[in-house]
Parts: structure tokens; C-alpha cells; sequence
């Protein structure tokens, strides 16, 4: 059903060549919503939530994924301040609003007055990008983590989530879906890392891809070893793979403060393209 105020509807299977039409215009920057969309081909029951699309004249002009993560897509002045209504007026799932600064500042402005305070905003965040070869060697060593691999892997995964997030993954009784995440990403080979002795010394997995990108997550050295250049060089290792077997160009944001990985993404090749906004609840 179409809201007239604000050319508002909740997209279907149908709409789903439009609505990628509407991602290519920045698909890099677009990576997340455009998987969402092709593994779940817009169907509700696959995406735990929806994706909203904005019309004028009957073209699809702008768009709003909302579950677990609010992100706007193509979204100008208008087109917030239209996601912001029909999210106030919805029942609210969302633990995130992400994307690229400008409609997410906005977005948030318009609905913190209802939502109240959020755990973090983290806002003007690099969103970098590597479309050639490492500017740096790639580690030899770094690989794809296999299913033998999950138990060396996994306490990785849970200090890099707990650094990163300021909650570990495991609270609330989480472990085992967690668990379960980082599994599915072994099987789908979308994790990677180097062993020394066992022990994971940095380790990196591709959150989600498209045919024109891959956007990259979970970036964790070990805290004996940072300052070695073990993430300039493992990146550089996962760019090679993923570039070569996934897509064609690798992807990530990262925090303006976090100026150690800035340094490494730097020396590794990656350019900054956009700023993103993060605000979690």
C-alpha cells in the first residue's frame, strides 16, 4: 500500500530489478543492501523486516532497508524526512542506523526525540575501498579458516566483536548463535586468517557481497602483535583472495578515531570514498 504523503511502500519480489537499479547508482557504497536484497529477492519472510521504497511519477527514487539495521539508500532531504515518519510510525526493530553520514545524521535527528538515547554514535566514519592490486606484499600465511579451524578461531572473533562493539557477542546467552555466525562464514569461505602456533594473530571475514563489491568486517590482530604490520599485510592478503574469487572490489568503514587501522587500511592500498554514520542502541 502506497503512503501518498510520502510515496511510501513496502517493496516485494516484483520490485526487486528497479530497487538494484536503484543500488548500482553507488554500488560500492550500496554493497549491504544490494545482498540483502539478491539472497532474499525482497521477500519478507527472507529478510526479517523490510525494505521501503520512495515513488515519484512511479519510479523508485530512493529506498530504506529496516529490520535490524536502518540503512538509507539513494536517500536525499526529502526522502529522510519520509523513511523518518513511516519508521516513527512502525513497529520499531532496529538495534542500528548505518550508512553513509549525510541521510543517516539526518535520519537520526528526526527520531531520536521518540527512540531516546543510543548506547553509541559514531559518526564521519572512512568508508574505504581497494578496486586494484595491495599497495603492500600479502601475508603468505593468511588463509581461509576451515571448519577444524573454528575452535582456534572463535575466541578471536569474540574479543574483536567485544573491542569493537563495548558488549561481548556471548551476553544474553548469544554464544551459541554467534557461534553459529561465525561457522556459516567458515563453510561459506568468507573468513580469513594467519595461525602462528595455533593461535589466531589476525583474522578478517567478508560480511557481504555483490557482483560489484565485498565489503569486509571483523578485523582483529591480536594485541601482543599490533604495530608489526600484520594488518597491512593480511589485508592486503584478503583484497588478493576476495578480489581474485569474490569481487571485484574490496570495502570497509572504519572508526575516524581508530587511527592504527586507518594507517594500515592506508599502507595497504584502500581509499576513502565516502563517510558513513553508525548509531546503536
Amino acid at each position: 500500500m502506497l503512503t501518498t504523503r510520502t510515496g511510501i511502500r513496502t517493496l516485494t519480489p516484483a520490485d526487486l530489478p528497479e530497487f538494484l537499479d536503484l543500488v548500482a547508482e553507488d554500488p560500492v557504497v550500496n554493497v549491504f543492501v544490494d545482498y540483502r536484497a539478491r539472497t532474499t529477492n525482497l521477500d519478507r519472510r527472507w529478510l526479517g523486516g523490510e525494505i521501503w521504497g520512495r515513488f515519484v511519477g512511479g519510479r523508485m527514487i530512493a529506498a530504506c532497508h529496516a529490520g535490524a539495521n536502518l540503512v538509507p539508500v539513494q536517500a536525499g532531504t526529502d526522502d529522510v524526512a519520509a523513511f523518518a515518519e513511516r519508521a516513527l510510525t512502525a513497529r520499531r526493530t532496529v538495534s542500528t542506523i548505518v550508512g553513509p553520514s549525510e541521510p543517516v545524521d539526518a535520519l537520526w535527528s528526526l527520531v531520536a526525540g521518540e527512540w531516546g538515547h543510543p548506547r553509541e554514535v559514531r559518526r564521519r566514519q572512512p568508508h574505504l575501498e581497494l578496486a586494484g592490486p595491495p599497495a603492500v606484499a600479502p601475508d603468505p600465511l593468511v588463509r581461509r579458516t576451515e571448519r577444524s579451524d573454528l575452535e582456534a578461531v572463535y575466541p578471536a572473533c569474540v574479543a574483536m566483536y567485544t573491542e569493537e562493539v563495548g558488549v561481548s557477542p556471548e551476553q544474553g546467552g548469544g554464544a551459541d548463535l554467534y557461534r553459529t555466525r561465525i561457522s556459516q562464514l567458515i563453510a561459506r569461505g568468507w573468513q580469513f586468517a594467519r595461525f602462528e602456533e595455533g593461535r589466531v594473530v589476525f583474522k578478517a571475514e567478508v560480511a557481504c557481497s555483490s557482483p560489484y563489491a565485498a565489503q569486509i568486517q571483523g578485523v582483529y590482530v591480536a594485541p601482543d602483535r599490533r604495530g608489526e604490520g600484520l594488518a597491512s599485510r593480511g589485508m592486503a592478503a584478503v583484497a588478493e583472495i576476495v578480489r581474485a574469487e569474490i569481487a571485484p572490489v574490496v570495502s570497509l568503514y572504519v572508526n575516524e578515531y581508530n587511527h592504527p587501522a586507518r594507517r594500515a587500511y592506508d599502507r595497504a592500498g584502500f581509499v576513502e570514498t565516502a563517510r558513513f554514520s553508525t548509531v546503536m542502541f
